[in-house]
């Protein structure tokens, strides 16, 4: 840990993961690690939606050294919308405490899923400047959000804006799993365009990847990279539920790349555009954004970010070294 973080903000969602008053023990636990290591941490939770992102500006403006995030991809994407693009030139690094629901950074990270040894990792971590994505709605510019992991469009934008909150919080994931597989039967699977790189693909679904992992145990844009000024991006062109159930197996096994009917390919910014009068709704970090059009593009050098020392890409290492 580099000595110029001295003092911290930990924004906690008690809701997420169902945590409540045994994760606040772990994070204490957490609290005394990082004060061993010379970092003082005050504790601030959330009671509500939007909560973390005021309170991640908040830190910025007191110019604290560190805001620590512990909850699900939803509340880290609060904490970054409150961190990224911030015009007084300090620059707060963000790290994360998992605990929600699926977690994709920890798993990119390869942070452990137990609060305190996570804290052990990050505490002997180093700072990374990262980019972040922006997805931009045409027509509800007002709504525009900086994501971290992935962002896409089509059923799993629907199956974001369907969930059903109360059924989530008790089940966590397989929430998701169930609207899933509801939505494979009802949803139209209409086509949009998607238009990226010189590349114009009509498809019912677009993946627009930071990361490798996207949700659950599954992988799709294995060719992402957190440090990269690019998306991967994945379309599927089929318009059959029973099809898109039929890629399951597929995904599991790792097998996705090559199939007929979906296509990979990198870009830095990614047009949305709807085909017809139906609305095509999109999603960031799992969370809902809006309509289509919607514009994604990268943000070079965004968010600092502090990871684990094995936590970050060979790519960056030599980069580090120039």
């Amino acid at each position: 840990m580099t000595t110029e973080i001295q003092n911290a903000l930990l924004i906690h969602n008690p809701n997420a993961g169902n945590g409540g008053n045994g994760r606040r023990a772990l994070l204490d636990e957490a609290r005394r690690i990082f004060a061993a290591g010379g970092i003082h941490t005050d504790l601030a939770e959330t009671t509500k939606a939007g909560d973390a992102t005021e309170i991640a500006q908040r830190a910025n403006d007191e110019g604290r050294h560190l805001v620590i995030a512990c909850g699900g991809d939803g509340t880290l994407n609060e904490v970054v919308n409150g961190l990224a693009g911030q015009k007084n030139g300090h620059r707060v690094p963000l790290a994360l405490l998992p605990g929600g629901t699926a977690n994709v950074l920890a798993k990119e990270l390869k942070l452990p899923w137990d609060i305190p040894s996570a804290a052990e990792m990050l505490v002997h971590g180093v700072v990374r400047d990262i980019p972040l994505g922006l997805a931009t709605p045409l027509n509800e510019p007002a709504k525009t959000k900086y994501f971290l992991s992935v962002a896409g469009a089509g059923p799993d934008g629907m199956i974001v804006y369907s969930i059903d909150l109360d059924l989530k919080a008790r089940v966590g994931i397989l929430a998701y799993w169930w609207q899933g597989a509801r939505e494979a039967f009802r949803y139209k699977f209409q086509h949009f365009r998607v238009i990226a790189a010189g590349k114009e693909v009509d498809s019912s679904l677009v993946v627009v990847g930071r990361t490798k992992h996207y949700g659950g145990p599954f992988k799709i844009t294995t060719d992402a990279d957190l440090y990269e000024d690019q998306f991967e991006l994945m379309t599927l062109t089929t318009q059959s539920g029973l099809r898109y159930l039929s890629y399951l197996p597929t995904l599991w096994l790792g097998k996705l790349r090559g199939t007929a009917g979906v296509h990979f390919w990198k870009a830095d910014n990614i047009l949305c555009e709807p085909l017809g009068a139906d609305p095509i709704y999109a999603q960031v970090d799992g969370e809902p954004l809006a309509r289509l059009p919607v514009e994604f593009k990268i943000i070079p050098r965004a968010l600092r970010l502090l990871v684990p020392r094995n936590g970050h890409s060979a790519k960056t290492k030599e980069a580090a070294k120039t």
